[in-house]
């Protein structure tokens, strides 16, 4: 009777064991790298200590502060969310450090991506600067963000060949 709340909701249970411990580890990472990119790369650097754009800069002064503080409610939710399941996963056994890393750099490129691509360029609600030839800040903004994911992508798959190779 464990899973009939998931039954119920159409979900599969998660595995249990070292695949859905292993499910968190990546999960946690990769929320942990989301926020990280979210709440200090993109909004404390770029937003509040350089002042180059907003979350949403297509209205008044008032409404792109306004949607940097949800902006910035939303990054910390996530970052703080993602600590909380990195506990519990420790809390429940061998934690793949290895493989946390990997999805940690993973969903700092994944959402700098989602940034760069998304927002910049098919929605056009931000720019990563105004008034300046926007190319090198684009190919700066989209190459760290394939670099990272590529590089947390490899971590990832290095530390599950490690861990199958035991």
């Amino acid at each position: 009777m464990a899973d009939a709340p998931a039954a119920r909701s159409g979900r599969a249970p998660e595995p249990a064991g070292p695949a859905g411990q292993d499910r968190r580890t990546v999960l946690a990472g990769a929320l942990l790298g989301a926020g990280i990119a979210a709440s200090v790369v993109d909004l404390a650097v770029f937003h509040l200590l350089l002042h180059w754009h907003h979350f949403y800069d297509l209205s008044t002064t008032g409404v792109a502060l306004f949607s940097d503080g949800l902006f910035h409610a939303f990054g910390w939710f996530v970052t703080v969310g993602s600590l909380f399941l990195l506990a519990d996963v420790r809390r429940r056994g061998a934690l793949s450090w290895g493989r946390w890393a990997g999805a940690l750099l993973a969903g700092l490129g994944a959402f700098q991506l989602f940034d760069g691509v998304v927002l910049h360029k098919v929605l056009r609600i931000h720019q990563v600067r105004y008034d300046v030839d926007l190319l090198l800040y684009d190919v700066t903004w989209i190459g760290t963000a394939v670099l990272a994911l590529a590089v947390g992508l490899g971590v990832l798959h290095r530390a599950r060949s490690a861990r199958a190779g035991r």
